[in-house]
């Protein structure tokens, strides 16, 4: 049975629109964050990184297809007229904690640059928190950019996400 049209092109409007694409964005930045350090070994303040990123990666993925799907009115509480809101307050959230998660990458990043070298032949872990440190800052940017965006449709009285 084909889709409908109506759902059709709601897929399609979703995954056109700014909101859609960043939301693409922040799913694939948050994966990247906890896949480069779940695959590595990883020690005390990394398991904060690791949480904030898979909760965010979890909640992100859910907005996402609950909003491809037009299914925001069935969300109890959060759903309906205040789905705008609560995707408000999820990017802001996200955003705040992520600039936690930078600062300890950074830190365990700069831990361990003495293994930078051609001449070290142990195992170094610096280019992977190298990696995981800009997967956390270019997804802490794009929740801010989605936190901007969502609360400029909020102040103008818009109701839904598309």
């Amino acid at each position: 049975m084909p889709p409908q049209p109506e759902v059709s092109t709601h897929f399609r409007d979703f995954l056109k629109s700014f909101l859609g694409i960043i939301r693409i964005l922040q799913i694939l930045f948050g994966a990247g964050l906890w896949v480069t350090i779940a695959a590595n070994k990883y020690e005390g303040s990394i398991h904060f990184v690791l949480f904030v990123a898979v909760l965010f990666w979890l909640l992100t993925l859910a907005a996402f297809f609950i909003t491809l799907l037009d299914k925001q009115d069935l969300v109890p509480i959060l759903g309906g007229d205040r789905w705008l809101l609560s995707n408000l307050v999820h990017d802001i959230a996200a955003a705040v904690l992520y600039l936690p998660a930078i600062g300890v990458m950074i830190y365990k990043m700069e831990r361990y640059a003495y293994c930078n070298l051609e001449q070290y032949k142990h195992n170094c872990l610096y280019k992977v928190y190298l990696a995981a440190a800009v997967f956390a800052c270019l997804g802490a940017v794009v929740y801010l950019v989605s936190a901007v965006y969502v609360g400029c449709r909020k102040c103008r009285g818009e109701q839904t996400v598309v």
